[in-house]
This record gives C-alpha cells, sequence and structure tokens, in this order.
C-alpha cells in the first residue's frame, strides 16, 4: 500500500506547477510534505505600458508586421508665416515660381547730408566747413577739361589730295559744362567745308548728354544754326551723337554719327565709324539736297604709344545722294569717294 502512494508523490507534487502554466494563474502551490520550500520566482518587471489604454490605439495588431512611417517633424506647421518664406496667402511653390522682387528702374535719391559734425566739437566749425567744402569739390564736384582731336587726316583722293579735321575741347564738371566742337574739310585750293561749334552740355542719365547752343558754318556760305543734339553710349562701347540745326534762313538740317572702338591687343584698335547728314529742304547756296543729302563710312586702324597719342591709316568712302548729286555735277564735283588716310589721334 505504501508503495503506490510513494510513486504517486512526483504527479501530485508536478500538478499545481502545469496548472500555473496552463492558466496563468498566481494562485499559490498545494502545500507539501517536503521538508525542502521550493524556491521563489523573480518579481515581474513593471509594464512601461501599463496604465495605458493600448485599446484606443488602431490596428495594433498590424502595427506587429508593417513599419509605422517616421513622422514628419514640420507637420502641421504655416511655413508661409515665416520671414521671407511668403506673402500671406501665398504658397510657398508660388512664391519661389515668382522669383526675386524686380529691381527698381529708377536711381534711388541720395540721403540727406546730416546736419550736425562732430568734428566741429572738437575743432573750430569754420575751418571744418571750409575742409568739407574742398572734399565735396574732389569728390564730383571738380573742374576738369580736356582737348580732344579725333580725326587730323590726310586723304588720297581719287580726284585730288584732300585733308579733314574732327575735334572738340569742353570744360566743366561731371554735369554742365561747355563744349566747342569743330568740323570740316579741303583741299590744295583752300577749306571746302568747314563749322565751328558752341554747346551747352547737360548730363541727363548715367551715359547721355544732351546739348544746346549755337553752330557757325564758314564754307560754303557763311551761316548760323541754333544747335540741339545729344551724345550717348550705347550697348557695347559704341559712341553715338545726333543733332539738328535750324538756320538764320529758316533752313532745317539733321546729323547723326556713331563709331566703335574694337581692341586687336592692348595697344592695336581698329575704329568703324559713320556719318549721316539730312535736310529738310534743297538749298542751293551750300548745294544740299533734300532727305539723305551725303554719307561717309570709315574704317580706321590706329596704334597707342601712348593712351593720349595714337598715329592711324585707313580707308574712308562717301558719297552724295538725291539732289546733292546735281548740285555736285554742276560744279564739276565727284558724286562718290573713296580716300586713303594717313593721320593722328590725341587728346591733353
Amino acid at each position: 500500500m505504501k508503495a503506490p502512494l510513494i510513486a504517486l508523490l512526483p504527479v501530485l507534487w508536478a500538478a499545481p506547477a502545469l496548472a500555473q502554466h496552463a492558466g496563468h494563474t498566481t494562485a499559490p502551490a498545494a502545500p507539501s510534505s517536503s521538508p525542502k520550500p521550493a524556491p521563489a520566482s523573480p518579481a515581474p518587471a513593471a509594464d512601461p505600458h501599463a496604465g495605458h489604454d493600448m485599446g484606443a490605439m488602431p490596428d495594433m495588431a498590424m502595427a506587429k508586421t508593417q513599419t509605422v512611417p517616421v513622422a514628419d517633424p514640420h507637420a502641421g506647421h504655416d511655413m508661409g508665416a515665416m520671414s521671407g518664406m511668403g506673402v500671406p496667402g501665398q504658397s510657398r511653390s508660388q512664391a519661389e515660381a515668382m522669383g526675386p522682387p524686380p529691381l527698381p528702374d529708377h536711381e534711388t535719391a541720395p540721403p540727406q547730408p546730416p546736419a550736425d559734425h562732430l568734428a566741429d566739437k572738437v575743432f573750430d566749425p569754420a575751418a571744418m566747413d571750409r575742409a568739407r567744402a574742398v572734399l565735396r569739390q574732389e569728390h564730383g564736384g571738380a573742374q576738369a577739361s580736356q582737348v580732344m582731336v579725333n580725326l587730323l587726316e590726310y586723304q588720297a583722293r581719287s580726284g585730288g589730295d584732300g585733308y579733314h579735321w574732327d575735334g572738340e575741347a569742353w570744360f566743366g564738371g561731371d554735369l554742365n559744362r561747355l563744349v566747342l566742337k569743330s568740323e570740316g574739310e579741303g583741299d590744295r585750293h583752300g577749306v571746302e567745308a568747314g563749322e565751328v561749334q558752341a554747346l551747352y552740355s547737360r548730363a541727363v542719365g548715367l551715359y547721355t548728354d544732351v546739348q544746346v547752343g549755337v553752330r557757325q558754318d564758314v564754307q560754303p556760305k557763311s551761316r548760323s544754326y541754333a544747335t540741339v543734339g545729344f551724345e550717348t553710349l550705347l550697348p557695347y562701347w559704341i559712341e553715338a551723337g545726333g543733332a539738328l540745326f535750324l538756320s538764320n534762313k529758316g533752313d532745317v538740317l539733321g546729323r547723326v554719327e556713331g563709331a566703335i572702338d574694337w581692341r586687336l591687343t592692348q595697344r592695336l584698335i581698329l575704329q568703324p565709324r559713320a556719318e549721316l547728314n539730312l535736310s529738310a529742304q534743297d538749298i542751293p547756296e551750300t548745294q544740299t539736297g533734300s532727305g539723305l543729302s551725303d554719307a561717309e563710312l570709315g574704317l580706321r586702324l590706329r596704334y597707342e604709344i601712348r593712351r593720349d597719342l595714337a598715329p592711324y591709316v585707313g580707308v574712308t568712302w562717301a558719297k552724295r545722294f538725291g539732289q546733292s548729286v546735281d548740285y555736285a555735277r554742276g560744279l564739276g564735283r565727284d558724286v562718290s569717294d573713296t580716300s586713303l588716310v594717313v593721320g593722328l589721334r590725341a587728346w591733353f
């Protein structure tokens, strides 16, 4: 009888442990008659999510098999409200498409000069006023002058040799100047055509001057004109100018001219040059026809020995048009002429 009971003891001992694993119960094990108690199991670690309502989280079952996307750190932020990112009511993409704001098409007005000067508290105010006047004079208000001989050349023409000159002199500042101009041509018999202009020149832009004054012709007829014109610098460094002339006889003339310097080297320059003369009416006294009366094209190659001294060689082509052709033929002159030229360009 004792032998069967002893054989059942291991089964009775393992029964509480099997029941605990099957039902996850924390009920205490049945008392045993073994003098050696069972070792105590360690206390379970605290669940970090204890007290959280895990059922409120959606799709927890799918989270075990799917990767949860990382949240955008800027989600919910109004990027358009940030300074410089856009304007109210405009998306970021619209602001980027518009690009930077356009620059103003006019010059910004200079700031007002200061009314008080710290140096006046240390030095004599009268002496400082004189010093500031000298400074203003040296930085933009200084007076300067220049004499420029654009063309001074000998011409080997098919109908006879001749000469041609074109130059100007000016005195003044950056805005206001007095300008003297002279242009003409002749041959061994004397001056065929010559003029002198006295002009007031006013800068109206960064590269444009307006000029008004008088013109006096000495040949072929002595005649005075009121003059209004301009000088400007066009893109690609094209020097251009034009003028209208109203004579004391009521004649209206016009002139357009331009030139550009092509630098082949630092000292070798090729200059194309053009001049067109126009008239509103026929003028028999000066052998000038209406419309385009005459034109001259030239190509000159100069070498700058110094920046202010440059000899040159070249070729020119001149032609009369309209009624000017009949006037020239009546005087025995050529209608068109090609010349080889040798000359000097200088300024000081």
